[in-house]
């Protein structure tokens, strides 16, 4: 019996319906080499995490966003950074026959085991929101063993 082969329409030229994103969703999908990051790279922003002995910094890149339009929350060592913008621009004076507003709605969460919630900061410059979070300084526990 034949297999199903795919139509990868990025390779097709005649084909310019304006579906084309939709259409390369479809044949990532398909793909034996699909992966959720391709989706979640389109739909989100990125973020960097660095980390040493004392804390960990965290960048993400959010061009054009004000500060009033992030929420940046950590519980139990989960950091979720969200974004929500309305982009209505509502000008009496023009007489439109076509308007498009804009809404969008993005998020991001890490686990950062050892983060600790006192001593937080959070700076947003030229569109990149710096955050750095302390880390808790644990006690070592081990103990050594004599055998008898």
């Amino acid at each position: 019996m034949a297999g199903l082969v795919p139509f990868n329409r990025r390779n097709s030229s005649i084909l310019n319906t304006g579906f084309e994103d939709f259409y390369n969703m479809l044949d990532d999908f398909f793909n034996n080499n699909w992966s959720t990051n391709k989706l979640n790279s389109r739909d989100s922003f990125k973020i960097d995490i660095q980390e040493d002995d004392k804390e960990y910094i965290v960048e993400a890149n959010l061009p054009g966003v004000k500060k009033e339009e992030i929420n940046i929350e950590l519980n139990d060592g989960k950091l979720k950074i969200s974004v929500k913008r309305d982009e209505t621009i509502n000008e009496e004076k023009k007489n439109y026959v076509y308007k498009e507003s804009r809404y969008c709605s993005m998020s991001r969460s890490v686990y950062l085991a050892d983060s600790k919630s006192d001593g937080v900061k959070a700076k947003l410059d030229n569109g990149i929101l710096y955050i750095t979070i302390p880390k808790e300084q644990k006690a070592n526990n081990t103990k050594i063993i004599e055998i008898e």
